[in-house]
């Protein structure tokens, strides 16, 4: 491996004061330059001032261009009185070198406004052009400060491709942190990928590369030419706002800001509407999957076609908001968005920035909120991403021990660099504020927290006090969240976070990691477990449902039915269910029934909803014909039902993060496979009672202990022959019994359907 040490050498702002003769400018120099291997162009080309006159303060400069198809040259230069004056340049090398000398103004080169532009003559024309080492630097010395201290967190609005107008003349200031490298050119289509005409000048001691190229307009595509070590590649940019589709892997320059948002009502309510309090039933999508144009297409739906039918599918289905598998640029789409080369790039399989704007916004204007999954915890191998970015290990560790997962060949961001953690926090803001988004759902956060995860003994380091905690993650998720909710208030960040870390969602100045919200992986596990049981051997793995009783209000717990539930051969959440045709159905709408009605707030991965039956592939569209069968429609139906009942009753959503919300009528009736529990609003009158019945046997005659005396109306039941179940129920209104029961005063006596939750509110006059 090279390594190497950052020296001193680099583009001083100051360097055009000093003028650079021929003589003075060694042969290695010259071939540094004329191969696009200078780490100083700026020492070279551009405009030098030779003499001042000390009384006027106006003096002589000394232009030079690198033009290697040039015939013949000129430089047009605007002279104080505001005329063009026209300049021949003669070529003092062979391979393109073309200089003159031209009278400057008494304020060159402070501003470096020196008025030119260069003349070429070439085999295919003549064209006018400005020359990039004639414009100042766009970065500022307190902008190289906060990255180098790691705390620019806009820094998505200095480093990438950024455009820009100076002094008249458009173009894009492109900057790229590569500290290590001997040098940098931006190469594409507007140099013909020709790494010798726009070398960068290097900002020392932030190791930042830097220069505006005048006349780069939207569209471009783009790559970095990184020189280390003797040998080079291209890369695209780590701060690139778009893409080209993929297999291809350049940069493309982008305009995010003429993108103008409708959704002013959403994002003044966010706060309250993504609040601990509200409902939330989140709809979980692979953009790439969800609907495809055609039978057996290998097609992709647009943002727009997705903006067209996703949009009004999720408010007929009454989901809250929609939980998008990363939409971040990734060059493989087998691994579904989670090894991801751009982290401030939508992916351009579905289209362009701006339909991926128009996308949100269109949910935020039916009311639906958006999640997006975002990948600080590892990056991928390829070539043309982050990896020995500038010759060393500069994002991610150089000990594969830190710097490795085992599990998935990928590699592991340095935590613990400033640079690094302000890259990653910065691109978590990005999409706050250029994308409008509402919630982060942070991946694998047990992979980042654990210096131990997934490895076997000797094949880890421990931290500084011997322990197996990564001490550098653990900051970097406490500033993640710091600065998220100090910078958008009411926007969710939720943690999928797999092992018993105590204080996931609670706020940093307690000790916690600062998530809003916490995946409930436990309640997951079991849940599916039991589920999985023929009904008859269920009452032997009672403490499976009960269980999660004990910690759910340890954290702000999301109960997952994830995309990784209904792949890698577990099968689809349907098949996964025991019995029959109709009990598999009877079952999941059982386990969406309690799962719904359960504290916490709710995810379901697509294709759930109405009961797909092969697992999910995400090269393939969801099996949307399955819908013409009445079973399925059913299904469907009640997932709605469901998600409205809990927006529409305070009792299912108010308190779900407190003891308070929840309250055990029976939880030990394991012979029967029964539980019966009571839902609670803040307001002491709201408050439902749930009955589940995990086995297929109709109890009629079931006695249930009741708060208090009274009539009470079954507002759901997941057996309704609406839904596809026997219609085995209670018909409106039962009314309580003065008969003690499960130590209390009163109790109702029911039908329990099979395989069935009923939910019970108590009537109001």
């Amino acid at each position: 491996m090279c390594t190497r040490t950052l020296t001193a050498t680099a583009y001083d702002a100051n360097s055009r004061d000093k003028p650079v003769s021929e003589s003075e400018v060694t042969l290695t120099e010259w071939s540094a330059l004329l191969t696009g291997r200078h780490g100083e162009p700026g020492r070279l080309l551009g405009p030098h001032l030779l003499s001042r006159d000390p009384r006027t303060g106006t003096g002589m400069s000394q232009i030079r261009a690198f033009l290697p198809t040039a015939r013949r040259a000129w430089l047009l230069h605007i002279d104080p009185s505001g005329h063009q004056v026209s300049y021949p340049m003669r070529r003092t090398h062979r391979a393109g070198i073309w200089e003159t000398l031209v009278a400057s103004p008494a304020h060159f080169p402070a501003d470096r406004s020196l008025n030119y532009r260069l003349r070429v003559d070439d085999s295919t024309g003549r064209h006018d052009l400005h020359d990039p080492y004639a414009f100042q630097s766009m970065l500022t010395e307190f902008d190289l400060h906060l990255l180098t201290e790691g705390r620019h967190w806009k820094s998505y609005e200095k480093l990438g491709a950024q455009l820009h107008t100076i002094n008249g003349v458009q173009g894009v200031n492109f900057s790229v942190w590569a500290p290590n490298a001997d040098s940098v050119s931006i190469v594409g289509d507007f140099n013909g990928w020709d790494g010798r005409t726009h070398q960068m000048h290097k900002r020392i001691p932030s190791g930042i590369w830097e220069l505006f190229v005048p006349s780069v307009a939207v569209g471009t595509v783009y790559k970095y030419r990184v020189h280390a070590c003797g040998t080079h590649s291209d890369r695209s940019d780590p701060y690139g706002f778009a893409a080209e589709v993929p297999p291809r892997t350049a940069s493309r320059v982008v305009d995010l800001m003429s993108y103008q948002w409708r959704d002013t009502e959403w994002m003044a309510t966010r706060d309250v509407r993504n609040s601990l309090a509200a409902p939330l039933n989140a709809y979980e999508v692979h953009l790439g999957s969800w609907r495809r144009p055609g039978t057996n297409s290998i097609d992709w739906l647009s943002y727009a076609d997705l903006e067209r039918e996703l949009v009004p599918y999720c408010v007929e289905m009454g989901f809250t908001h929609i939980e998008l598998l990363p939409p971040t640029e990734h060059p493989y789409s087998a691994s579904w968005g989670y090894q991801t080369i751009g982290l401030f790039a939508a992916t351009s399989r579905f289209g362009s920035p701006q339909e991926l704007m128009s996308l949100i916004d269109a949910l935020h204007r039916a009311n639906v909120g958006v999640i997006i999954d975002w990948v600080p915890a590892h990056f991928p191998r390829d070539g043309h991403g982050l990896r020995q970015f500038d010759g060393t290990a500069l994002y991610e560790h150089s000990d594969p021990r830190k710097g490795e997962h085992p599990d998935w060949g990928t590699l592991i961001y340095n935590y613990g660099r400033n640079e690094v953690a302000n890259y990653l926090i910065s691109s978590a803001l990005f999409w706050l504020d250029r994308y409008h988004i509402d919630g982060l759902r942070v991946d694998a956060v047990a992979s980042m927290l654990y210096l131990d995860y997934s490895r076997k003994e000797g094949e880890w380091e421990p931290n500084c006090f011997g322990g197996r905690e990564n001490l550098e993650a653990i900051d970097f998720l406490k500033s993640f969240n710091v600065q998220v909710h100090h910078h958008h208030p009411g926007v969710l960040t939720i943690a999928e976070e797999s092992t018993a870390w105590p204080g996931v969602s609670r706020p940093t100045y307690t000790g916690g990691l600062g998530f809003s919200l916490k995946w409930n992986m436990g309640w997951m596990n079991d849940t599916l477990r039991y589920m999985r049981h023929d009904p008859i051997h269920r009452k032997y793995h009672h403490d499976e449902l009960t269980f999660s009783l004990i910690y759910a209000f340890h954290e702000n717990f999301v109960l997952p039915l994830s995309h990784d539930e209904v792949v890698h051969g577990k099968g689809s959440l349907l098949n996964q269910m025991p019995g029959d045709t109709w009990q598999k159905f009877a079952n999941l709408r059982l386990l969406y029934s309690y799962m719904w009605c359960h504290p916490g707030k709710k995810l379901l991965f697509m294709g759930g909803e109405f009961g797909q039956w092969r697992e999910w592939d995400f090269d393939s569209s969801l099996q949307w014909h399955l819908l013409e069968w009445e079973s399925h429609r059913g299904l469907s139906k009640s997932l709605a039902d469901l998600n409205q009942l809990v927006q529409q009753e305070p009792a299912l959503h108010q308190l779900d993060f407190e003891a308070r919300g929840f309250e055990w009528i029976d939880c030990h009736n394991w012979q029967d496979s029964v539980l019966i529990f009571i839902r609670r609003g803040i307001n002491p009158e709201d408050f439902l009672i749930v009955c589940c019945n995990f086995t297929p046997v109709p109890r009629s005659g079931y006695r249930v202990g009741v708060p208090h005396a009274g009539a009470y109306d079954e507002i759901f039941n997941s057996d309704s022959s609406w839904y596809g179940g026997s219609n085995a129920g209670n018909a409106g209104t039962l009314y309580s019994l003065r008969e003690p029961h499960h130590g209390r005063e009163h109790c109702v006596s029911l039908a329990l359907p099979p395989l069935a939750t009923i939910v019970l509110k108590p009537h109001k006059s």
